[in-house]
């Protein structure tokens, strides 16, 4: 766990939104060449590396590296920002979060995310009033009172917001940060790699690392018609309701997509149990993964989703040591077993 968590440290600290994941996915790319993994890029940018195995056809994993994030949709006459949400999310997630505005030129200014009426001291509404596009404001680090100012900074409509991930890892074992969705998964995927590269795996196995996923098109395109089975390792969402928690590997038996592949579903549930592996099964109505994306793109494939238990999804994440572990856990027993060909059961 050491190293999976000091990778997940290392990819949230990276910038990557959806549609700014270049810098991610060099990160990715490194740690496949360091491990002298062979990969392809993709026209979209993702990484699809490939494994070799006993029989030819493929058992497709994937995660994605795309992050939630947002563009500047506005330069207020007072020199500060609106915004346009990449991904989906509650404004009052963001509210007083620092960030990062990504100017054309490569270079940052800082932020902070806030409320138009931020204080309590000039305003009757700063309690009562909704957050909305409208009245959330990037609050930047620069001298501006004016559209004119912050123009001149080099700042324009179409530039590319940042959230500071705050990442901590404490001595209970929890580790809570922004974009554990699903960068938590990146870095399983990319840590048990290292032991697969050295196994004699029953079949050809794929990692996709997409960076679309965010906005619902991120891995539905560009492997095998080769690929039997496509597995989406992203997170286990945890509330009200919910099965799922930070200590076990959350395995989804239906999104807002519908239902996944029955059979591929109790197999992870039965090697769970065969070998000890703490794990719940969820549903997530308000979810939707790349596997489901691939399937409602027409790829002939039997899919499922499995992940660690991700608290307080698309706001300020937590999860466990013990969440990752279990995770980690089954993907690798998962991996080393044959097909299960069963579709009906």
């Amino acid at each position: 766990m050491k190293a999976v968590i000091e990778t997940i440290r290392e990819l949230v600290e990276i910038p990557s939104p959806t549609g700014f994941t270049a810098h991610a996915l060099t990160y990715v790319e490194n740690r496949f060449k360091a491990e002298g993994i062979t990969y392809k890029k993709l026209e979209k940018g993702a990484l699809l590396a490939t494994l070799p195995g006993q029989s030819s056809r493929i058992r497709l994993l994937t995660a994605h590296v795309d992050t939630l994030g947002a563009m500047v949709k506005e330069i207020l006459p007072t020199g500060r920002l609106t915004l346009s949400q990449l991904g989906g999310y509650a404004w009052t997630a963001i509210e007083g979060e620092n960030c990062l505005v990504h100017k054309m030129d490569g270079q940052t200014i800082s932020g902070t995310i806030l409320f138009h009426h931020s204080s309590v001291h000039t305003s009757r509404v700063t309690n009562t009033e909704e957050r909305n596009a409208t009245n959330i404001e990037v609050r930047l680090d620069i001298r501006s009172t004016t559209a004119e100012e912050t123009r001149v900074a080099g700042i324009e409509v179409g530039d590319i917001v940042t959230f500071d991930p705050r990442f901590v890892h404490t001595e209970t074992g929890f580790v809570k940060s922004r974009h554990l969705d699903d960068k938590a998964s990146v870095a399983l995927l990319l840590e048990l790699i290292k032991e697969w590269k050295n196994e004699t795996l029953p079949h050809t196995t794929q990692i996709l690392i997409s960076n679309y996923e965010e906005v619902g098109f991120g891995g539905n395109a560009g492997f095998s018609e080769d690929v039997a089975e496509y597995i989406a390792v992203d997170m286990g969402a945890l509330g009200e309701g919910q099965h799922s928690d930070e200590y076990t590997v959350s395995i989804c038996a239906k999104d807002s997509s519908g239902p996944y592949d029955l059979a591929l579903r109790h197999q992870f549930t039965r090697l769970a149990q065969s070998y000890s592996i703490p794990y719940k099964v969820d549903i997530y109505p308000y979810y939707g993964s790349d596997a489901s994306a691939a399937v409602s793109a027409g790829h002939d494939v039997r899919h499922g989703l499995l992940g660690p238990g991700i608290e307080s999804s698309h706001s300020y994440e937590r999860t466990h040591e013990a969440s990752l572990q279990a995770t980690y856990d089954l993907l690798n027993v998962f991996v080393k077993e044959k097909m299960n060909d069963e579709n009906t059961l």
